[in-house]
């Protein structure tokens, strides 16, 4: 993969460990401050998502896909623990949150030797779900030849913005999935179990949003978790891991399957 991608959660950890250091808050810029050129969520548009705070102070993003379960980045869980805020489009003041160890840290086995596979999982204590904290159901079995390509989707997290810190609210960009070969030229070459979307009008996931979920319009699923994107989040598409590629992988961890 071309030196153009960054790995989102290590590209911000450094500013991320001194948080209070780099105002996060909005400046009353509106979009355009914002470097995905996203929107702000109302509250409960997206109830599976979670703020993750890595103990070595960088921060990521997850998503909720069971009572126990939530699916993240495997390079967010390069540390021996994390807190997991639940349930508010403010991310660092939910209505709760849990300190999960590593020992409940599960990453793919093909992570980070070979690219595609950038995906993980963090079992956590019993969740009930609400309004605003609820699952995101996964692609079926019958979906994992499914490339997605064209769909609509939604992806939302509360990472980097114009401003040189990170969103306070949740920030969502409505976005469309595409080829494997389009994304491969603007980074020399993408994994099969990879995806990517448009760059149109500037949007980008950034550092931060690590570990974060694609979600279609229609019928959401989740169908890519949120792993890189260009130098500076401005210059070309995102890029997720592929979750239909990773289906039984899921289902060997955590029991989660759909048919």
């Amino acid at each position: 993969m071309s030196k153009k991608l960054v790995l989102l959660l290590l590209f911000v950890a450094t500013v991320c460990a001194h948080r209070n250091r780099n105002r996060t808050a909005h400046h009353g810029g509106g979009p355009k401050d914002i470097i995905v050129n996203g929107y702000p969520a109302y509250e409960g548009k997206a109830p599976y998502a979670v703020g993750l705070r890595m103990n070595n102070g960088a921060v990521g993003g997850g998503s909720v896909i069971g009572n126990n379960w939530v699916l993240t980045a495997a390079h967010c869980l390069t540390t021996d623990s994390v807190t997991i805020h639940y349930g508010s489009n403010r991310a660092w003041n939910g209505q709760l949150q849990h300190t999960v160890n590593k020992n409940n840290f599960f990453r793919h086995p093909g992570y980070p030797n070979s690219a595609g596979h950038d995906i993980g999982l963090i079992r956590t204590p019993y969740v009930s779900f609400t309004n605003l904290i609820n699952k995101v159901s996964l692609p079926k079995f019958s979906q994992k030849g499914e490339r997605f390509e064209n769909w609509w989707c939604v992806a939302c997290g509360w990472g980097g913005m114009a401003n040189g810190g990170l969103a306070d609210w949740l920030q969502c960009m409505d976005v469309q999935v595409i080829s494997n070969g389009e994304c491969a030229r603007s980074y020399g070459s993408v994994a099969s179990t990879d995806m990517c979307t448009r760059a149109t009008d500037g949007k980008s996931v950034c550092g931060g949003d690590s570990g974060g979920a694609l979600v279609t319009h229609d019928n959401p699923i989740q169908v890519g978790v949120i792993t890189f994107a260009s130098i500076g989040c401005k210059s070309g598409p995102s890029g997720y891991t592929r979750v239909s590629d990773h289906l039984d992988w899921i289902r060997e961890k955590s029991g989660i399957a759909y048919y």
